[in-house]
């Protein structure tokens, strides 16, 4: 067959419907047309092939065995083609977006909570947030601007600005201080930096040593756990001062600087402009108003 002597889509469209409601009615109604229009479109497209597509049963209507055939190969087509047009248009948003890629542990203490302040700000700029840590893949990802700790090593092609330095110390629910004033804590620590809590120890030597150290996957979690009162939590700064402001966790020995700090990360131009330039100017100024 000519691609000139394939049926009308409409035609195609109303026979599918049919099909599948097993109604001319429900049909139509599904297509906001009348029974008449769905009528004459299948008429005309069993014309076209010329052969019968649904033949009478009682009050109602069956499938021909050809009308069988048609069908399910209508089904898989319109399915594949919703499934396209659907990935084009996410593609399509995608590309029409900024993408943020994130630690985890950050996003989710400390940057998710702002992002409505940013939507508020900047209604016309569509946001996407991927979490992620250490290199980034810019172009595989289709990342705009990446939010790191800069402890590996960057591509001399990467650009960087530092927007605030990373700082450690132990955070507890205020129940916990009497506990660990006299030693009797057990010490939340993160499975990614195993040494921090010796380190953090060896410098703070009249702090009381934990009766143990208890290991969780992410700097998050032993931070909620901290909020939970199941031990005191060595945290970085930013993922506890939210929880600090609200009075939930207290940091009775401070926070220490560890040396390291966190950047924005970004490829391409050097100076960055539009949109881009717009999340990077709001998020500088939510880390001097966290961090100073």
């Amino acid at each position: 067959m000519k691609r000139s002597e394939i049926p009308s889509l409409d035609d195609l469209r109303a026979f599918e419907k049919t099909a599948r409601l097993g109604s001319v009615r429900l049909a139509a109604d599904s297509l906001a047309l009348t029974h008449g229009a769905v009528s004459r479109r299948i008429t005309k497209l069993s014309e076209d092939l010329g052969f019968k597509l649904f033949e009478k049963s009682g009050r109602g209507l069956r499938l021909t065995a050809a009308g069988e055939t048609l069908n399910l190969t209508l089904g898989r087509f319109f399915t594949e083609l919703a499934t396209t047009v659907e990935g084009l248009r996410a593609a399509n948003v995608q590309q029409n977006a900024l993408v943020l890629s994130c630690e985890p542990s950050v996003a989710m203490r400390w940057l998710i909570p702002r992002l409505p302040n940013f939507h508020s700000a900047h209604p016309e700029i569509a946001l996407h947030l991927s979490v992620g840590g250490g290199p980034v893949e810019f172009r595989r990802d289709r990342i705009d601007l990446a939010i790191r700790r800069l402890d590996f090593g960057l591509p001399d092609a990467w650009h960087v600005q530092r927007l605030f330095p990373e700082r450690v110390g132990p955070v507890m629910s205020p129940q916990l201080v009497p506990a660990f004033a006299s030693g009797e804590y057990v010490a939340l620590g993160s499975k990614t930096r195993p040494d921090a809590w010796s380190h953090w120890l060896s410098i703070h030597s009249s702090v009381p040593r934990p009766t143990e150290i208890r290991f969780y996957d992410h700097h998050f979690l032993i931070v909620e756990a901290a909020a939970a009162g199941l031990g005191v939590a060595l945290s970085p700064m930013v993922l506890a001062t939210d929880d600090i402001d609200r009075e939930r966790l207290i940091a009775p020995a401070g926070f220490d600087p560890d040396g390291s700090h966190y950047g924005l990360i970004w490829i391409g131009e050097t100076d960055l402009s539009g949109k881009v330039h717009d999340l990077a100017r709001w998020l500088k100024a939510q880390c001097k108003m966290s961090f100073g």
